[in-house]
């Protein structure tokens, strides 16, 4: 199963804390479009149905069916930079 890094689960949790977003919101994790290896990343309100959901210290990952095979062994990263941009990594450095 996909595990959180502190740095992930704090900036899961800083971007789904707006109190207008129901308290299940979290991070989706999908296939990119047109077939790309790139993996597609997005706030999502609830899980869709077959989602993997990884929940840690109020963090919550929903993962696409594929992508859960596909992420299963790795570790997700996240980072946020002087300009406040956010970068998830998966641990061997793919960019998400």
């Amino acid at each position: 199963m996909l595990t959180l890094t502190d740095g992930a689960v704090q900036v899961i949790r800083t971007v789904t804390a707006n109190p207008e977003l129901p308290p299940e919101t979290g991070i989706r994790i999908e296939p990119g479009v047109n077939g790309s290896d790139a993996l597609r990343l997005s706030v999502a309100a609830a899980p869709e149905a077959g989602d993997q959901i990884v929940e840690e210290e109020g963090a919550r990952v929903y993962l696409e069916p594929e992508v859960a095979q596909l992420l299963d062994d790795k570790t997700l990263d996240a980072q946020v930079d002087q300009q406040g941009e956010v970068e998830f990594t998966i641990a061997g450095g793919d960019a998400v």
